[in-house]
């Protein structure tokens, strides 16, 4: 059973992919480029939809194997073209540990969940989308979840006949309106998970309905509607609330566009040209690709040079999505001598060894042998930061209600606190290891990007402002929690202290600022360092009524170091194992001058005997402050230890977590 052919359609898919396709490879103004994405959800909705629909009403049944089967012809020749090139191409430049992500990733997509592991694996340390190749299967997931969702319903309530279309109704505003409550609080799950999704592709599967019930607007006001919709949305949406209400633009817009594309209107006489619809028959193609080229090109080249070679590298995408129209995906899907038992044999062949290929590179830990040894080094480097994270939970009572911690040492009632921020969690497995061999049962709490102080509120650019909120509620939390532990008898603080006193990072991640303000002022009158000495001065006396206090000094920042570029340039060729020494180190002079505006409010304290200071610098710069130590690198970036890192440190820790003065 079929659709009339609507080559419209088509135009608007072209619409839809250059959108998502030229905003990923930046081409300017195109802001909102990856509503292409949501384009997308409304006409598979439409079109799969809209079959499942004439079907059902036709025959008053859904032919479920004939229907996965046309799915599979479709969808899954040109996916495994494209998993398998890229596989090829990860294995000789990713390094290790993207490598055994990217062998996740591969699993993931493959059984269709690459959108619940995005979610998942969203987090500050992160590795970041320029080496994520699959990146982009997370909205086909969608797309096949929905595959697997829709003709089930429609079975199930069939015999509710009228009605089903009411619960439909339903289920689209139930999705909606969490997707528009959900995006403020947690936007990463607001867009990539199907519940918060669902609406946009069940407005097609309802616009579908409705036309097939007998709707046939011709008014072609609607299309330019539409089509305004849709521009406005790729020109002016930003992704920050995104989707939320925002997604509400393109998805009408195309909605419009298809309910008056059933009369012959402008708009849909220049979607149904032939250069329209030809991008559009590619388009899926075209998606596949484009993604895998930008990516490992990027991280091959470190970047491209310029706006040409960034159009060399796009035009690569196109070639391999029309050669993977014409030779994979059109003869494949229409290879009628090929039975669907033999075709779905060998779909479920080509997924298993995506699957096992997947495993291998997760098991042997992206097979580091790859490369050279004066490379594995920063490769171990920039894969040690992994936490154990088994212990961690959110209270839903008590002092520490809806803030996450994680206990360490012995099962027991914690004895000891340490608070901090992304440099806390960087030391968490060798603080875990220290309190096991002290027997003292802690409990740790880290924000990042989160200083460990009361009285003041931060923004920062690295942060939204739902995470600087959550910064301060925690903090809040904490303030009137402290005070009711009383098996606790000492707190550690532990933040990377010069970044919020001189309001910047520095070297390589000197554009991340961030700036203090007096929680409820509406005008800053205090600069960022006397901001930063206040909230200090206050934080510890009012800790001080419960605890004994302690104070890590902050970690020498070594400006221009990362486990990973280093990596990749040794790897690639781009750095000389010479001009990667010269990254390793920072000068006493101009370390000195870096630390100087918070330090100068930690010592008074120290000296006054309100805290006691836990001083890291003479391990970690015995002669002088370099990331490595005894061959390997300490560090994971230019201010955050690797877990080995942490281990070297282990042994400063223990005086706090005896109450045993080192000296003593």
């Amino acid at each position: 059973m079929h659709l009339t052919y609507r080559p419209e359609i088509d135009g608007l898919r072209a619409i839809a992919v250059l959108s998502v396709v030229l905003y990923h490879f930046g081409v300017p103004l195109l802001d909102g480029g990856f509503v292409g994405v949501d384009i997308f959800f409304v006409l598979s909705g439409f079109l799969i939809g809209g079959l499942l629909w004439k079907e059902l009403r036709g025959t008053g049944r859904i032919a479920l194997g004939r229907f996965y089967m046309r799915r599979i012809r479709r969808l899954l020749p040109a996916y495994f073209a494209m998993a398998t090139v890229s596989a090829i191409a990860a294995w000789f430049i990713l390094l290790p540990f993207e490598f055994r992500e990217f062998g996740k990733s591969l699993i993931a997509a493959t059984v269709w969940l690459s959108n619940v592991q995005f979610w998942r694996e969203a987090g500050y340390f992160d590795i970041g989308a320029d080496s994520k190749v699959l990146l982009h299967t997370w909205s086909l997931s969608v797309e096949e979840q929905f595959y697997v969702f829709l003709p089930l319903f429609l079975i199930v309530f069939a015999f509710l006949k009228s009605k089903v279309v009411g619960l439909l109704v339903l289920l689209w505003v139930a999705s909606l309106a969490a997707c528009i409550w959900l995006t403020p609080s947690d936007p990463v799950a607001a867009f990539f998970l199907f519940p918060f999704r669902a609406w946009e592709l069940l407005t097609g599967v309802l616009l579908a309905i409705w036309m097939q019930n007998g709707a046939r607007p011709k008014a072609a006001w609607l299309s330019w509607v539409g089509l305004a919709l849709v521009l406005v949305s790729i020109f002016t949406i930003r992704s920050a609330g995104f989707p939320g209400w925002q997604a509400l633009v393109p998805v009408i817009g195309t909605m419009l566009m298809l309910a008056g594309g059933d009369g012959k209107t402008p708009v849909n006489a220049v979607l149904s040209m032939k250069g329209p619809v030809f991008v559009g028959l590619i388009s899926y193609s075209l998606y596949l690709w484009h993604w895998p080229v930008l990516v490992l090109s990027k991280y091959w080249r470190d970047g491209y040079a310029s706006g040409l070679e960034a159009a060399a590298w796009l035009g690569l995408a196109v070639v391999l999505a029309i050669l993977s129209w014409a030779l994979v995906e059109r003869p494949l899907r229409r290879a009628k001598g090929i039975k669907d038992k033999v075709f779905l044999g060998g779909a479920l062949t080509a997924a298993g060894v995506m699957c096992v290929f997947g495993a291998f590179t997760f098991v042997r830990d992206g097979v580091p042998q790859r490369f050279n040894d004066d490379v594995r080094g920063h490769i171990a480097a920039s894969a040690d930061f992994l936490q154990d994270w088994s212990r961690c939970y959110v209270a839903d009572d008590g002092p520490f209600a809806g803030v996450e911690t994680c206990a360490i040492g012995p099962d027991g009632d914690p004895e000891v606190i340490i608070w901090g921020d992304s440099h806390l969690r960087a030391l968490m497995d060798g603080l875990a290891v220290a309190a096991d061999e002290a027997q003292t049962p802690g409990v740790i709490i880290w924000h990042a990007g989160c200083p460990a102080l009361f009285s003041v509120t931060k923004a920062e650019s690295a942060a939204t402002p739902a995470q600087d909120l959550a910064c301060l509620t925690a903090n809040q939390q904490l303030r009137d929690g402290f005070g009711q532990v009383p098996s606790v008898e000492r707190i550690l603080l532990v933040g990377r202290w010069t970044y919020y006193a001189e309001g910047a990072g520095i070297g390589r991640d000197a554009e991340n600022l961030v700036s203090l303000a007096p929680i409820g002022a509406s005008v800053v009158e205090q600069s960022q360092v006397d901001l930063f000495n206040t909230a200090l001065a206050t934080t510890v006396a009012e800790l001080s009524a419960h605890f004994e206090v302690h104070v890590m000094r902050q970690v020498p920042e070594v400006p221009f170091y990362s486990s990973r570029d280093v990596a990749r340039g040794l790897a690639h060729g781009r750095l000389t194992p010479e001009d990667a020494s010269r990254l390793f180190m920072v000068g006493e002079e101009e370390l000195a001058s870096r630390v100087m505006s918070s330090e100068m409010a930690f010592y008074p304290l120290k000296d006054a005997g309100a805290v006691t200071m836990i001083d890291p610098w003479p391990l970690l710069c015995p002669e002088r402050c370099s990331v490595m130590h005894e061959g390997r690198p300490l560090y994971f970036d230019n201010n955050h230890l690797t877990n080995a890192g942490a281990m070297h440190l282990r042994p400063l820790f223990m005086p706090f977590l005896t109450g045993v003065p080192a000296d003593g």
